[in-house]
């Protein structure tokens, strides 16, 4: 019986390390091929088909391309402002509101929260929102897709989860001090619930970073353009030829091609390298954000 049970304790995990591998493959590949195509000659890897192991040949003038171009360090630019003017009014606004909404003494906290799950599941719709962004005057501003994105509703019921499992002996104690509720939020709450900040500035940031579709409809001046627009642009709309100038006219294709995925390198090598910055808190912070209902 004991071996039997053994036999299949080492199938059930051979298996689950087989499939492991399968989807790490299935994952990191796509991100090698982008490599692989982004450093390889133009003319080679349009005559290219099936699997890409290692680049063809060997170019950086796709990155000498990206790098020069004025689109891609604007988007860069207007990228970073949002991601770090985006990140600190979430976490404020997130940490003030998952605060009052885990003290068991304020009134109608249960209504409250009700009303903020409802959001979740209905709301007004695009058109409401663009015709509220465009009276309140934030239209073809940075500020528009800041503001009106402040809060993610399933970030904050993650935070207010994490908020209620700090004791509230240590609450109490600090009332007791003379401390008032932005110094327990400031100096005992934060600090205590960093594994569930790391994991919520992994969250927020990712969403300015990948965000396109608003920056889209409310901005209309290309200066203003996030990375992710541009990039759009030049997957979709095959807009390389401004990157290519220098280059001979029979092979602007082969080299607008690899442009195109030197583009998205660049643009994801960034926020792929934040993932390891907060990974040790990434398992943790989730699970106490889920401990509580």
């Amino acid at each position: 019986m004991d071996t039997n049970q053994g036999w299949v304790d080492k199938l059930f995990y051979w298996t689950i390390h087989i499939v492991l591998i399968l989807l790490v493959i299935v994952t990191l590949y796509p991100l090698l091929y982008v490599l692989f195509a982004s450093l390889s000659d133009g003319g080679r890897l349009v005559q290219h088909t099936g699997i890409l192991w290692k680049p063809l040949g060997f170019s950086l003038e796709a990155y000498k391309s990206v790098i020069s171009n004025t689109s891609i360090l604007t988007g860069y630019r207007n990228t970073i402002i949002l991601v770090f003017a985006g990140v600190l009014i979430n976490l404020a606004i997130t940490s003030l509101g998952a605060y009052v909404l885990s003290r068991k003494n304020v009134m109608w906290n249960k209504l409250f929260v009700m009303i903020i799950i409802f959001t979740m599941f209905f709301h007004g719709g695009l058109i409401p929102l663009y015709l509220t962004v465009k009276n309140i005057g934030l239209l073809n501003s940075l500020w528009a897709v800041i503001i009106p994105f402040a809060i993610n509703t399933f970030n904050l019921i993650i935070m207010r989860t994490a908020f209620m499992s700090v004791p509230e002996s240590l609450e109490e104690s600090a009332k007791i001090d003379g401390a008032n509720h932005f110094v327990i939020l400031a100096k005992i709450i934060i600090p205590l619930s960093m594994p569930v900040i790391a994991v919520m500035i992994l969250y927020y940031a990712v969403e300015k970073w990948n965000g396109w579709f608003f920056a889209s409809i409310f901005l209309k001046d290309r200066e203003l353009f996030p990375l992710q627009l541009i990039l759009r642009e030049i997957l979709i709309a095959n807009s390389t030829d401004n990157m290519s100038q220098g280059v001979d006219t029979s092979n602007r294709y082969q080299v607008g091609e690899t442009i195109k995925y030197a583009t998205i390198m660049v643009a994801s090598v960034p926020i792929l390298c934040l993932y390891p910055l907060v990974q040790k808190y990434f398992v943790k912070g989730v699970m106490i954000g889920a401990l509580k209902g």
